[in-house]
């Protein structure tokens, strides 16, 4: 079990963090994450409506100079048939720190998507 600290500040992570540490993890990134860097600072892009707000994370990291990656799951899981043909990648920020911490502990992506990409996404690993 691991025990993560967190600390808040009115400050931007663009003033804390060399430009060069800072990765923003955006599900349009064309970069995908492959481990974890603990030399990194891993920006969680928030969003509040996928649809409506399409691609504001990646524009966001890209006007500010900063790597982009984003996580795994086409690589690792297959889109699960459902009534709705409903495929989303975008994720809650709760759920993608549920990835990294697990992916952090556990170093494999199938353990680490299996706990944060719940079936509502429609996406499963594969049998």
């Amino acid at each position: 079990f691991c025990i993560f600290q967190m600390d808040t500040t009115p400050e931007s992570y663009l003033d804390l963090f060399p430009l060069d540490a800072i990765v923003y993890l955006t599900p349009d990134s064309q970069n995908v994450l492959e481990d974890i860097d603990p030399s990194k600072v891993y920006v969680l892009g928030g969003l509040v409506d996928e649809s409506i707000h399409k691609k504001l994370t990646l524009h966001r990291a890209q006007e500010q100079s900063l790597q982009t990656a984003r996580l795994p799951i086409r690589e690792y899981m297959v889109k699960a048939v459902n009534t709705k043909n409903y495929h989303s990648e975008t994720l809650a920020i709760n759920q993608v720190f549920d990835v990294l911490s697990t992916y952090y502990e556990t170093q494999s992506w199938p353990a680490a998507l299996k706990a944060g990409v719940s079936t509502g996404k429609g996406y499963v690993l594969p049998d």
